[in-house]
């Protein structure tokens, strides 16, 4: 695959550090959520604690609450977008007027 200049999209085959620093990334974040998966786990199970029923209610609406208020923001986000709030500032100079109008105003 070319991009529009005609240069290729990827790197050359000759960076092989590249492609080891990737990989290197994509093992730490791995062993990252992995790690926090066991966390959750074990932090989840380590306890005999009961919740209470108004507990689950408070914690579904908190989710809910918080998916609404999201979609909303995206929303706004997205209308702001369509119509055009987010250009660039320009500035607007006023109009030049009658030299007579002129002369008037300097006196």
């Amino acid at each position: 695959m070319t991009s529009t200049d005609h240069r290729p999209a990827v790197a050359p085959s000759g960076s092989e550090g590249g492609k080891f620093a990737r990989w290197a990334v994509i093992a730490v974040m791995c062993a990252l959520l992995l790690a926090a998966c066991i966390l959750g786990y074990l932090g989840w199970t380590s306890t005999d604690t009961r919740v209470p029923e108004a507990g689950y209610v408070a914690l579904a609406l908190g989710a809910v609450f918080s998916l609404i208020v999201g979609a909303g923001l995206m929303a706004l986000v997205f209308y702001s977008s369509r119509q055009g709030y987010d250009e660039p500032v320009v500035l607007i100079s006023e109009p030049e007027s009658d030299p007579e109008n002129r002369r008037d105003a300097q006196r």
